[in-house]
């Protein structure tokens, strides 16, 4: 049998990370499985109470706040796992769940990650995720398949390839770590696994999303649902996404579209939405784009 190691990123959030930790006490079966949790630079450092308290579970501590990725990354060097699963500190696992997505891995040679069907926590039932469809690089968008719908099993014979996984849980082969390198930390937040996925799909692999596997996602509780944080990234990112992975006229088109009806509309709705000051927000987004090359590590945004 493979072995699985679980990794995840604390960051304030002690009691949401806590309550994944009995998800996987209380639902987990599979055997061969070590779990890493990284405390990403908490203003108060829960990692010594864990210690107590968790003692089958290894910790690691950061100094700062890494990102999503950097996080993340932090945890290699210490997984034992054939398997590597990263899920969310916001998740919370069923039965069954890495039982399902180590087969899908074992039984494709060519699948390098897989992600579960994902429900929204707060409302079981409701989808947010059946899987990606493939991004449209001249506008960089692609649409999430399931998103709010509840789930009636329209999507539970639907398993094989798809877009992307989600970075709410992934799990991922160590060989194609190995071929495709880690996730990039200069994104910092957002976006990151769908470099990852395009970068691992660039070096012959697929991506894949297991229906008969499921987890429950508490959507935004580390950044907040509307923060100044998350608009920052998520615009710097499809920015940064489409600058890294597009071609020339890909590049050149997007460009045009964002600046000429992305960032319209932005601004209408911040205005509308009684959040003007996510203008400014955005102009820097679209300003570090500018000013940076694809492999800068300046995040350009002040982060905890």
């Amino acid at each position: 049998m493979p072995s699985v190691s679980v990794i995840t990123v604390n960051f304030n959030q002690s009691e949401v990370t806590e309550a994944l930790l009995t998800s996987i006490r209380l639902k987990n079966s599979f055997k061969s499985l070590d779990i890493i949790v990284v405390d990403n630079g908490s203003v108060n450092n829960p990692v010594p109470a864990w210690k107590t308290r968790y003692p089958d579970i290894q910790f690691i501590r950061s100094d700062k706040n890494l990102g999503f990725a950097g996080g993340n990354n932090l945890a290699i060097p210490y997984a034992k796992g054939d398997y590597l699963f990263y899920v969310n500190n916001d998740t919370e696992f069923t039965e069954g769940l890495v039982e399902a997505l180590v087969q899908t891995l074992e039984a494709h040679e060519e699948v390098a990650m897989v992600s579960p069907k994902i429900h929204y926590h707060q409302q079981p039932g409701l989808l947010q995720y059946a899987g990606f469809t493939e991004m449209n690089y001249y506008t960089a968008r692609n649409a999430c398949i399931g998103q709010f719908e509840q789930d009636k099993g329209q999507y539970d014979h639907t398993s094989g390839e798809t877009g992307f996984a989600h970075g709410a849980a992934m799990m991922v082969k160590r060989a194609a770590i190995q071929k495709a390198g880690l996730m990039k930390e200069s994104f910092f937040l957002y976006y990151e696994e769908m470099d990852w996925c395009a970068r691992i799909k660039k070096a012959g692999f697929t991506i894949w999303v297991n229906t008969q596997a499921l987890i429950y996602h508490k959507e935004s509780v580390s950044v907040g649902a509307n923060s100044p944080l998350k608009e920052f990234f998520m615009n710097r990112n499809r920015l940064l996404f489409i600058r890294r992975n597009g071609s020339f006229l890909q590049r050149l088109v997007f460009w045009n579209y964002f600046l000429l009806v992305v960032s319209p509309r932005n601004i209408i709705g911040y205005v509308k939405g009684g959040k003007p000051g996510f203008i400014r927000v955005l102009l820097k987004a679209i300003w570090w784009n500018v000013t940076n090359n694809v492999d800068s590590n300046k995040l350009g945004y002040p982060v905890q």
